[in-house]
C-alpha cells in the first residue's frame, strides 16, 4: 500500500477539477483504499482530489508587490540600479535569464508568440474537453484515446501554465500599449473562432457522438419502434372493443383506412392543441430558471400548467352545463388517436428540419448525428419559437390534460350506455386515481425541470409522439377498458384498493419533496439529518431518508400507484395490466439509463453510492 503525502489537517493547494486553477484547501482525511484526499476549500465546498492534483504551498512562487521586475540581473551589484531596471523592463517576467543579451523589440515579438499560443490553447481546447469525459480523471477511472489518438492528459495539461507564473498577478502589465493592443486584436479574432465553430471542429462533434452508444437498439431499434408504436397501439385500442379480448383472437378485425380518417377529427385535435398553447402564452403564474446549459445559460419557464388545468375544467364544466355532449371524443375515438399520431409525425418532422440549422451548442447531448436516431431521440435539446418552448408544452399540457378529459368522457359514456344515474365504483377509482396523480404533477410543475426528458433528451418522435398519442390513449386505458368491461367492485376491496393507491402516492410524493427541497436549499436545517456523499464534480449524491432506502424511491411509488389504477378493472384479463407491465419495463430501462450515465460522471463516488444502497429501482443529485 503506497504512503500517503500529505497529513490531515495540511494546508495545500488543490486544484479545481476541470481547470487549471489550484486554490489554498485543507486536507481532512486520506482513502486508502480509492488512495483520494478529502480537502475542504475556504467556501466549505468539500471534494474528493488525487493526490496528483494537490500541490505542496511552497511550490508556488508569487511576485512581492513592489517588484517591477523578476529578472534575477536586478540582484547584481555589477551593474547600475537604473540600467539594470531597464533592461528589465524588456523582458517577459516569466522568462528565464539567459547570457546573451536580446532587444526591446525582440522580447517583444517572442512574448506576442508566447500569448498567442497561450490563447489558442485555452480558447480552443474547452471545444474539445465536452466530447472527451475529461472529468473521469478526478474520479479514478483510466484514461484513454479518442479515435485521432491524441490522449486526455495532453488536452488538460494545455491549461497549465508553470506553477511559479500562474500565480504572479498582472504579468504582462509592463507591456507597451500597442502590443496590448494587437493582444486584444488576437482574442478577439480567437473568439469569433471559438463562437462560430469551424468545420472540422463540427466534424469532430459529430464524429465524437457517433461512438456513443445508442440507447433503444440503435437505429434499427428506434426505427422499429417508430412503425410499430402506433400499430400496437391501435391493436390494443381494438382488442379491448372485443366482447372476448382473447389473445387467441388476435389480431382483431381492422377497420379501413377511410374509416379512421377523418379532417374534422383532425381539425378538432388541432383546436385542443391550440386552446392549450393560448393557455399556456398567457401571463399568469411565476417564472423561474431551469437547469445551466452547457453555455452556462438558464432558459426560463413560465409554471401556469394548473392554472391552465383550472381554465380547461371550466370550459368543460361550462359545455356540459350548456348541453354539449362530449360522446363525440367516445364515437370518434380511434379517428382521434389517428389524428394525434399524424400530429406528432408532422411535428417530428419540423423539429428535426429546425435543428439542421441550430448551433452545435443547442443539440442535444443524446444526438448522434444519424438522422434516423436523431429523428427518434431529438436533435435539438430546446426548440423554441420566441418565448414558446415546444418540448416543455408538451410535456405536460395537451397530453396530461387531454387524458383526464378522456377520462371523464369515459365514466359519462359509461353511465350513458348502463342508464346508470351514477357510475361506477370501479370507474369512480380510476378516474379518481388518475385526476390525483395529473394534479399533483401539475402543482408540482417546477420539478420536471430536472427530469432526463428536460435536461438529456432532444425532442423528436420519441417525446412527440409519447407526450401528444401515448400518454392521453394509453394511460386512459383502464377507464376505456372498463366502458366496454364493467367489472364490480365491493366496498371492502375498494378500501384495499384505495390503501395500495395511498401506500405509492406517499412514497412517490415524499421522495420527491424531499430532493426538490435538497435541490432548493441543501443547508436547510430540516434537512440536516441527512447523508451525502461528496463527488469530484462538485455535486452530492444524497444517501439517506427515502433515497438511502432504494436508488430511485420515487419509481417504486410509481409503480405502487399504477398498479392500484388497474385493479379495480378485476383479473378477468390482462389487458387493464398493459400499463402496469409497460410501466415496469419503462422504469428499468430509465433506471438503466441513469446508472450508465451516473457511473460515467461520478465514477468513484457513485461506486461508494452503490455500496451505500444497494437496491436499485440513482439518486437526486443537487
Amino acid at each position: 500500500m503506497p504512503s500517503r503525502k500529505f497529513a490531515d489537517g495540511e494546508m495545500v493547494r488543490g486544484r479545481w477539477p476541470g481547470s487549471s486553477l489550484y486554490y489554498e484547501v485543507e486536507i481532512l482525511s486520506h482513502d486508502s483504499n480509492s488512495q483520494l484526499y478529502i480537502v475542504k476549500y475556504k467556501d466549505g465546498t468539500e471534494l474528493e482530489l488525487k493526490e496528483s492534483d494537490i500541490k505542496p504551498l511552497h511550490s508556488f512562487k508569487q511576485r512581492k508587490s513592489g517588484s517591477t521586475s523578476s529578472s534575477p540581473s536586478r540582484r547584481r551589484g555589477s551593474r547600475s540600479r537604473s540600467r539594470s531596471q531597464s533592461r528589465s523592463r524588456s523582458r517577459s517576467p516569466g522568462r528565464a535569464l539567459k547570457s546573451t543579451r536580446r532587444s526591446a523589440s525582440a522580447s517583444h515579438q517572442v512574448d506576442i508568440k508566447e500569448m498567442r499560443k497561450e490563447v489558442l490553447e485555452v480558447k480552443l481546447t474547452p471545444l474539445v474537453l465536452p466530447f472527451r469525459n475529461s472529468i473521469n480523471r478526478y474520479n479514478g477511472e483510466p484514461e484513454h484515446r479518442e479515435r485521432n489518438d491524441i490522449p486526455h492528459q495532453n488536452t488538460q495539461e494545455k491549461f497549465h501554465m508553470s506553477e511559479e507564473s500562474s500565480y504572479i498577478p498582472a504579468q504582462y502589465s509592463l507591456r507597451p500599449r500597442r502590443e496590448e493592443t494587437k493582444l486584444k486584436e488576437i482574442d478577439s479574432m480567437e473568439e469569433k473562432i471559438v463562437t462560430r465553430a469551424s468545420p472540422s471542429l463540427r466534424t469532430f462533434e459529430v464524429t465524437a457522438a457517433q461512438k456513443k452508444d445508442l440507447e433503444f437498439g440503435g437505429v434499427p431499434g428506434v426505427f422499429l419502434i417508430m412503425l410499430g408504436l402506433p400499430a400496437f397501439l391501435f391493436l390494443l385500442l381494438l382488442l379491448c372493443t372485443q366482447e372476448e379480448p382473447s389473445l387467441l383472437n388476435f389480431p382483431p378485425p381492422l377497420p379501413a383506412l377511410y374509416e379512421l380518417w377523418e379532417t374534422r377529427v383532425f381539425g378538432v385535435y388541432l383546436l385542443w392543441f391550440f386552446v392549450q398553447a393560448l393557455f399556456y402564452l398567457l401571463p399568469i403564474g411565476k417564472v423561474v430558471e431551469g437547469t445551466p446549459l452547457s453555455d452556462g445559460r438558464r432558459l426560463k419557464y413560465r409554471l401556469n400548467g394548473f392554472y391552465a388545468f383550472i381554465l380547461t375544467a371550466a370550459v368543460v364544466g361550462a359545455s356540459l352545463f350548456w348541453g354539449v355532449t362530449l360522446s363525440y371524443v367516445y364515437d370518434h375515438f380511434l379517428q382521434l388517436a389517428l389524428a394525434a399520431i399524424v400530429f406528432s409525425v408532422l411535428l417530428s418532422v419540423y423539429l428535426y428540419m429546425r435543428a439542421l440549422r441550430a448551433p452545435w451548442d443547442e443539440l442535444s447531448p443524446a444526438s448522434s448525428g444519424n438522422v434516423i436516431y436523431d429523428f427518434f431521440i431529438g436533435r435539438e435539446l430546446n426548440p423554441r419559437i420566441g418565448i414558446f418552448d415546444l418540448k416543455y408544452f408538451c410535456e405536460l399540457r395537451p397530453g396530461l390534460i387531454g387524458w383526464v378529459v378522456i377520462n371523464l368522457v369515459m365514466l359519462l359514456t359509461e353511465m350513458k350506455d348502463r342508464d346508470h344515474a351514477t357510475p361506477s365504483l370501479a370507474m369512480i377509482l380510476v378516474n379518481s386515481f388518475q385526476l390525483l396523480y395529473v394534479v399533483d404533477a401539475l402543482w408540482n410543475e417546477e420539478a420536471v425541470l430536472t427530469t432526463m426528458d428536460i435536461t438529456q433528451d432532444g425532442f423528436g418522435f420519441m417525446l412527440a409522439f409519447g407526450d401528444l398519442v401515448w400518454v392521453p390513449f394509453i394511460y386512459s386505458f383502464q377507464a376505456f377498458y372498463l366502458v366496454h368491461h364493467p367489472n364490480e367492485v365491493s366496498w371492502p376491496v375498494a378500501s384495499l384498493i384505495i390503501a395500495v393507491k395511498l401506500c405509492g402516492y406517499v412514497i412517490f410524493r415524499c421522495a420527491n419533496s424531499q430532493k426538490n427541497a435538497f435541490r432548493k436549499n441543501p443547508t436547510d436545517p430540516k434537512l440536516a439529518h441527512l447523508k451525502i456523499i461528496h463527488t469530484s464534480t462538485g455535486k452530492n449524491l444524497l444517501v439517506s431518508g427515502w433515497w438511502g432506502f432504494v436508488r430511485h424511491p420515487n419509481y417504486l411509488g410509481d409503480l405502487i400507484m399504477a398498479l392500484a389504477w388497474s385493479l379495480p378493472c378485476g383479473f378477468n384479463h390482462i389487458l387493464p395490466y398493459f400499463y402496469v407491465i409497460y410501466f415496469t419495463v419503462l422504469l428499468v430501462h430509465r433506471e438503466a439509463r441513469d446508472e450508465r450515465q451516473c457511473k460515467k460522471k461520478y465514477g468513484v463516488a457513485w461506486e461508494k453510492y452503490c455500496q451505500r444502497v444497494p437496491y436499485r429501482i440513482v439518486p437526486y443529485v443537487y
